[in-house]
């Protein structure tokens, strides 16, 4: 493991990659209990009350930068999750998982794109080999079905996950992770709320087993994107997404 993980960064990436990949099931679970947009704005408000309580001092030193880029990137994560979770009302968590892999062959192009990065032989060897891990690791019967608006949103979802993870490695740089990450996830969970109406969407029944699943997953994201952020200021986009096929 210390030939594969070279840094603390790259095996804090390992370990919030594994509370990534569990994820997947929860949120199938919830959607049982209520609609997507609903779940990301209280998903995405658990996280900002978390880590307010747990960095307030450090927000007297907030940048410019920091409002403007995690408000970009709360954009960004807003419409992924929105998809991901819409596309969980219809399809399994399995044929979701393999669907969003898709992201992991589009990094490198979008890193090439907007950074002007050339990945180096090594990265692409490792990204083909951790997206056809994904593939053969799924159940083949999970995935089958064919495509419809389920399947379609998580296809797009995934593009969008691609360039979530290139414009972090953008962004994060010159950045305090905890600060940026809570503008990441209250702008997540405000546009969440205010495009409810929108769609028809309503408050559900209360529930608490519907409560946990948020609050539980709004504090599993407060620490993933605040560790993405971190590790992310020092690892490429392709080497961070090589570490993510491990969900």
């Amino acid at each position: 493991m210390g030939k594969f993980f070279s840094s603390p960064q790259e095996l804090a990436l390992a370990f919030v990659t594994m509370l990534w990949g569990g994820s997947f099931l929860l949120i199938r679970m919830a959607m049982e209990e209520c609609g997507p947009l609903f779940f990301v704005g209280l998903r995405g408000t658990a996280a900002t009350v978390l880590l307010v309580l747990c960095s307030f001092p450090l927000f007297r030193s907030l940048t410019r930068r920091e409002i403007i880029g995690g408000s970009l990137l709360g954009l960004v994560v807003f419409l992924g999750f929105a998809l991901q979770t819409a596309g969980l009302k219809d399809i399994e968590a399995a044929k979701s998982a393999f669907i969003t892999a898709f992201y992991v062959p589009l990094v490198p192009f979008f890193e090439l794109c907007l950074m002007r990065h050339r990945p180096s032989l090594r990265a692409w060897i490792g990204m083909v080999m951790g997206f056809f891990g994904i593939l053969f690791l799924v159940d083949p019967q999970g995935v089958s079905g064919g495509i419809g608006q389920g399947e379609w949103m998580t296809i797009l979802c995934a593009v969008i996950f691609a360039l979530e993870i290139v414009l972090t490695g953008m962004i994060v740089p010159g950045t305090n992770p905890r600060r940026i990450t809570t503008c990441e996830v209250a702008v997540m969970a405000i546009l969440s709320f205010l495009c409810m109406p929108l769609t028809g969407e309503t408050v559900p029944a209360f529930s608490w087993f519907f409560v946990a699943i948020a609050c539980g997953l709004g504090c599993m994201t407060a620490l993933i994107q605040s560790v993405v952020a971190w590790a992310q200021k020092s690892i490429s986009p392709t080497r961070a997404t090589i570490i993510y096929t491990g969900e």
